[in-house]
């Protein structure tokens, strides 16, 4: 049985059916048409063509973080607020070298494939976890002291509540500075998700949203442009806010994670042989 990726003398990154075809006769001896493997790969469900991502965290306090967070979102504590909180940095102001076609009846809306840089601006957004409101700013550059005039905004309209802040580990995030108004404001409680697993944050749900379907396919003349943008989706998303629907529970997650380490080992260690 051959193996499932090409051997790496081939210089091809995976298979297609007709290059293992190829292979098989050439260098196995086993003279098969490619329809024949089209056909086995469709019985067995195999597709090389496609690829995705993963990434399996390797924090030693993952369980705990995962515990904290989710336990959060199920059953947040009374009277308190829960803001998921992240940067989404370097958004790209990106125009096209020419107009953009609008949609019309039988016809696709069309645009150059070039583009024109006008700059960049980072997304600072909490989301109410509880509400599903947003509230955003963007700012030219991404670094602790920013990042603190942000946190001083967020938890601004919810004064005299405890407040708990999920967020990921970036260093902006730990700064002297943050810590020490930390220090000064207990009723702020900062829960990490665990390093890799910034999918555990519910507000990067929401930038795979507005990314969808206000950024990517937009075409900015200028920074400026841009940030109107986002202030304008910002806006018309909290007149019908709704919070994301969590279902999912710690235990369920880990014994997921689980069965996700003992795949990737067991493929690994077969694509090895």
């Amino acid at each position: 049985m051959t193996r499932m990726s090409p051997p790496a003398e081939s210089g091809l990154s995976h298979w297609s059916t007709r290059t293992l075809a190829h292979h098989l006769k050439r260098r196995e001896g086993i003279s098969v048409s490619w329809h024949y493997v089209a056909r086995i790969w469709r019985e067995e469900n195999l597709k090389p063509h496609r690829s995705g991502t993963f990434k399996i965290s390797k924090d030693p306090a993952f369980a705990d973080k995962v515990a904290d967070v989710v336990g959060l979102y199920l059953a947040p504590p009374g009277g308190a607020v829960v803001l998921s909180i992240e940067e989404k940095t370097q958004v790209q102001a990106l125009d096209r070298t020419q107009p953009v076609l609008p949609v019309t009846f039988a016809a696709t809306e069309k645009r150059t494939h070039d583009y024109v840089r006008h700059g960049t601006t980072n997304l600072f957004a909490a989301l109410n976890v509880t509400t599903g409101e947003v509230l955003g700013e963007c700012r030219p550059n991404r670094n602790g002291a920013t990042f603190l005039a942000f946190l001083k905004t967020a938890v601004r309209p919810h004064t005299g509540k405890e407040i708990h802040i999920v967020l990921d580990n970036l260093s902006t995030h730990t700064t002297p500075d943050v810590k020490t108004w930390l220090a000064k404001n207990p009723h702020v409680h900062f829960h990490f998700t665990p390093v890799g697993s910034s999918w555990l944050n519910q507000i990067e749900i929401w930038f795979g949203i507005i990314t969808r379907q206000s950024i990517r396919r937009g075409t900015f003349a200028s920074v400026n442009v841009l940030v109107k943008q986002i202030r304008d989706y910002i806006n018309s998303w909290n007149e019908n806010a709704k919070p994301f629907t969590w279902t999912a529970t710690a235990d369920e997650i880990l014994v997921k994670v689980r069965l996700v380490q003992t795949s990737v080992k067991k493929l690994v260690n077969n694509n090895a042989k």
